[in-house]
């Protein structure tokens, strides 16, 4: 299960996490509780509510168990948020690649071949994700995760094995979480993680669905970031996602709730804030994108 996440670009000052005082207008010193689901239109809370069978599919249980024995489930030290970072800035990776040495990859299932998905139009550009290939990207990669911002958060600084390690968990898994590299306009900019966040251990922290889609980020770039590239590109791979993965009814996130920037950039994206969650390594914000209301968000 992803732990934290660096700090974001949103486009505006940061916005507080809805709930606090700041998000109601009411005086500093004091909180109101956060919106509910209930709070929705009517018409469409049946397919929002957030509630789960306690009579897990056999699926379900089938994976948390290969989790408990330590084959399966996300990466400890994998993060989420629209997130800022990077250490040398975006561009042309080690060994001299260029965009065209970015050619997708179709080999997982779980997730409906992410590497196939292709490239999508956003208001800042095509943007595109890629699954990551260790003797291509891991230079690229590492040195973000280098960056001081970044290592607040993804706990990932250190010599490259320690980014390697990171992403063979993943590559060497059954593809419940998949490491990309998205392009933006050709150019490798930033670091994804697309997950199962149903057959994840967050699921056993909030009232999962099957096909529930996770989102990590990271801004690799400098000159990426504080444009409002973090909130674009959420919104954008998100609508994604459930473009492409039709029994997916939602998307989801886990920033640390302490990154107020990172859970501003997810509600400008249009998720909503769901509930705080203790997770073994955080107290995080749960963000949703739900294919119900992304029309209206």
């Amino acid at each position: 299960m992803p732990p934290t996440d660096a700090s974001t670009d949103a486009d505006t000052a940061p916005a507080p996490v809805p709930g606090r005082a700041e998000a109601s207008g009411c005086e500093p010193g004091t909180t109101t509780s956060p919106p509910s689901d209930s709070d929705l239109d009517p018409c469409l809370s049946a397919d929002v509510e957030d509630t789960l069978d306690l009579r897990l599919p056999e699926e379900l249980l089938a994976y948390f168990a290969e989790t408990a024995d330590g084959r399966g489930g996300s990466v400890p030290g994998a993060v989420d948020g629209a997130a800022g970072g990077g250490g040398g800035g975006a561009g042309t990776p080690q060994g001299g690649a260029t965009a065209s040495t970015y050619v997708a990859s179709a080999d997982d299932d779980l997730l409906d071949r992410v590497g196939g998905w292709g490239p999508t139009s956003t208001p800042v550009g095509v943007f595109q994700l890629v699954p990551v290939r260790i003797e291509r990207d891991l230079t690229l990669i590492a040195r973000w995760m280098n960056d001081p911002v970044v290592a607040e958060f993804w706990k990932l600084a250190g010599p490259g094995s320690v980014t390697e390690e990171h992403l063979r968990v993943q590559l060497d898994g059954d593809g419940r979480s998949v490491p990309c590299l998205g392009l933006l306009d050709g150019t490798p900019m930033s670091y994804w993680e697309i997950y199962r966040a149903d057959l994840d251990p967050l699921a056993r922290h909030y009232p999962a669905r099957p096909h529930d889609t996770g989102i990590h980020l990271l801004i690799g770039g400098v000159a990426h970031r504080g444009r409002g590239l973090g909130s674009a590109l959420l919104r954008a791979v998100a609508d994604h996602a459930l473009d492409c993965r039709p029994s997916c009814a939602r998307v989801v996130a886990e920033p640390d709730l302490r990154n107020t920037p990172s859970v501003s950039a997810f509600l400008s994206a249009g998720f909503r804030f769901s509930a705080e969650v203790d997770l073994p390594d955080k107290r995080a914000a749960l963000m949703v994108r739900d294919r119900a209301l992304r029309d209206l968000l």
